[in-house]
């Protein structure tokens, strides 16, 4: 039974708690928070300890933590962590800075533990489906990847102005899944992008429509496209075209019901929010942390694919304000 430590208890960290409350092989042990209400709520549905930071971070009666704390008090919690030999699940994005995660990769494997960077579009089962057929060769060498991602509504401007950028906060998951499908690393990266949708988010220095393409080596393509606004629910659509067909995963609907009448055909809505539309990548996701720590096997998405993103989230967001191509 992995004894887990729970650092954040706001909207994700109430996610992960319910998750590895269903787990057969975690419990929570302790869960700390800035706010003591939120900690009490959370600690009390889950049978956990409500402690301060430091001491999740050092007990002796907790083996991993789970990060879901702002991204700006990452790298203390995450090099504590390392100290007290705790494997540790980590939300994206692992630092705004790419020097600090380097200096994590280090940390981490000096001390020799496990880290998670919490990716959990991976573990989404008909993009997981997709990727492995890929794998498999069923549509043969990978020619070009689209990916779309677009939120049904911007997030509040508060938000906004402490999110590091549409880049860092909202394409970074799309910058992870381009390489877990491609298989291959990018070497040049052009973004662009607008403020469409609300004025105040083009004066807190941020867009909220862009498009970014990158290109590997051998010449293989991948589009992304990020919109803080679609009117029809939230669009997350992933097709790649290889030398001998194509794998397309298409949205969640909130039923399979479709009805034909004189007006035409007409189908339900896509799901309108990430956590329902992710709830079964979470799950997964936690699983396979879980079984990670317990089995010894190395977990991914790894530390270096939390660095890697970050990366490409950068070179996006320079080539957006500068208007040129980055070298990667």
């Amino acid at each position: 039974m992995l004894r887990i430590g729970l650092l954040g208890c706001g909207r994700i960290g109430q996610v992960h708690g319910r998750t590895i409350k269903a787990l057969d092989n975690a419990r929570v042990v302790a869960v700390a928070d800035a706010v003591p209400a939120a900690a009490s709520a959370l600690a009390s549905m889950l049978g956990a300890d409500v402690r301060a930071a430091e001491e999740v971070l050092s007990a002796t009666d907790i083996d991993a933590v789970v990060i879901g704390t702002p991204t700006s008090i990452h790298f203390e919690q995450i090099r504590l962590a390392a100290r007290g030999s705790k494997a540790i699940f980590c939300e994206k994005p692992v630092d705004m800075s790419v020097d600090n995660i380097r200096k994590l990769v280090d940390v981490t494997a000096e001390a020799s533990v496990p880290f998670f960077t919490a990716f959990n579009r991976r573990f989404d089962p008909n993009f997981a489906s997709l990727q492995t057929r890929l794998s498999a060769g069923e549509i043969g060498a990978v020619e070009l990847i689209q990916i779309t991602s677009r939120d049904p509504s911007p997030p509040p401007i508060g938000y906004i102005k402490t999110s590091g950028g549409l880049f860092r906060d909202m394409m970074i998951h799309d910058f992870d899944m381009a390489r877990f499908l491609m298989g291959e690393e990018f070497t040049t990266l052009s973004a662009v992008g607008s403020c469409l949708v609300n004025p105040e988010i083009g004066e807190a220095g941020d867009v909220d429509t862009a498009a970014v393409t990158l290109t590997t080596a051998s010449g293989r393509i991948c589009q992304i496209s990020n919109s803080r606004r679609a009117s029809y629910g939230y669009d997350q659509r992933i097709e790649v075209h290889g030398s001998k067909g194509m794998l397309r995963a298409e949205n969640i609907l909130e039923t399979s019901v479709e009805i034909a009448t004189a007006d035409g055909f007409q189908r339900a809505p896509t799901m309108n929010f990430f956590l329902e539309r992710y709830e079964a990548a979470y799950t997964a996701e936690m699983k396979a942390f879980t079984d990670c720590v317990l089995t010894g096997t190395k977990p991914t998405p790894s530390i270096e694919d939390g660095l890697q993103a970050q990366i490409l989230a950068d070179a996006a967001t320079l080539s957006q304000q500068t208007g040129q191509p980055v070298a990667l």
